[in-house]
């Protein structure tokens, strides 16, 4: 529903790279500035669907105060200008604080952008979260703390503990400025959660090999996920394509769609589905989905995403693939895949009358909590049994 497929895809309209930042070396070979302008930018105001409805204008359109910190998805119906002369205006919700680049009120928080490996992007976040916090500024809050993501991508999911201190410290600063966690949990309802999971990384391999001598294809690959666009009618069938991984150890899974069905290939096995109803119709081995956690319904979504490319390919267990500078995690953390550990996230909640069924259910939950009806998109489809 989002349109946004991964964090490198082709634009086909624009018939380009978007690279969202898989490394300093993939930003520079997309070109920099574009890339720069893409993630801070293009993503909300152009790439994100128009039909989807992010919770900040779902709240706001109903009269609350929404507010953001750090979010890269944060689209809202607030203009704020740049800090920065020379950056272009930035639309979010009416609080809305983004790498002291956007900053809708002055808060004194210290620059974000000065040592990240020592956590100073989230000592940003959460000296303006105690400014929210203090004069109980909102509704509704993004509260999002990204060094431990970074910490774990250099040295590995189980190797990351000094920035997952950090992190706790962040959030212990929004109970310190309530008076205490008594008095933040009398006032607010949480979900505290990750956006994702990491795996280690340890070995690595260039999905663009695969491909090379085709014609009419374009590899994008990042992290542990990858895809394939055919360019043109010369171009290779996707189910050709798929084959082709057939037997290549860096690739576990890959989807591709045909005659109104998904297919997921592994090992040169295919397992068709569709939804009908409230269930799964499927053809072959189910457990080539059935591992992963929501595996027909995120695979069914991926494929059903706009901008995906015509082949989607989920990393094997250990493997990453180069992005588009050549950089990789190797000995460190990585995710993207379907795999469980790529997937799963630990979540508490405090104060909502139900659990979130998947990071996905955050956002209707949100809207629910607050007594706004969710998009009818935000329906969930149920999984095969």
């Amino acid at each position: 529903m989002h349109h946004i497929p991964h964090l490198v895809w082709w634009n086909r309209a624009e018939q380009r790279v978007v690279e969202y930042g898989s490394s300093y070396a993939a930003v520079r070979a997309a070109g920099l500035g574009r890339s720069l302008r893409d993630t801070v930018l293009n993503l909300n105001q152009s790439h994100l669907s128009p039909d989807a409805v992010t919770v900040y204008e779902g709240l706001e359109n109903a009269g609350l105060t929404a507010a953001a910190i750090n979010i890269t998805c944060y689209r809202g119906g607030t203009r704020h200008a740049a800090i920065i002369p020379g950056v272009p205006p930035a639309f979010g919700p009416k609080r809305f604080f983004f790498y002291n680049l956007y900053s809708s009120d002055a808060t004194g928080a210290p620059l974000a952008i000065r040592n990240r490996a020592a956590g100073s992007i989230d000592a940003y976040a959460a000296a303006v979260g105690r400014w929210l916090v203090t004069r109980d500024g909102f509704d509704f809050l993004v509260y999002y703390l990204p060094d431990y993501d970074f910490a774990s991508h250099v040295s590995g999911p189980d190797a990351a503990y000094e920035a997952l201190a950090r992190s706790d410290r962040a959030v212990g600063t929004l109970m310190e400025a309530a008076g205490g966690p008594e008095e933040f949990l009398e006032r607010y309802a949480v979900i505290l959660c990750s956006d994702h999971g990491q795996t280690k990384v340890t070995e690595r391999a260039t999905l663009q090999e695969s491909f090379r001598s085709l014609p009419s294809t374009i590899v994008t690959a990042s992290n542990r996920a990858g895809m394939v666009y055919r360019l043109g009618p010369g171009a290779p069938t996707a189910r050709d394509l798929a084959e082709r991984l057939d037997g290549e150890p860096a690739a576990e899974t890959v989807l591709f769609s045909e005659d109104d069905w998904a297919v997921a290939r592994r090992e040169g096995v295919d397992l068709r589905f569709r939804p009908r109803e409230d269930r799964w119709d499927f053809v072959g081995d189910e457990g080539i989905l059935a591992g992963y956690p929501n595996g027909f319904e995120r695979a069914w979504a991926a494929l059903a995403n706009p901008n995906a490319g015509e082949l989607i390919v989920s990393a094997a267990p250990g493997y990453e693939f180069l992005d588009l500078g050549g950089r990789h995690h190797l000995g460190g953390g990585s995710h993207g895949s379907l795999t469980a550990g790529d997937s799963l996230v630990p979540m508490v909640v405090v104060g909502l009358d139900r659990l979130p069924e998947s990071i996905t259910d955050i956002a209707p939950l949100a809207l629910e909590h607050f007594g706004v009806e969710p998009p009818p998109y935000a329906r969930r489809l149920a999984r095969a049994a």
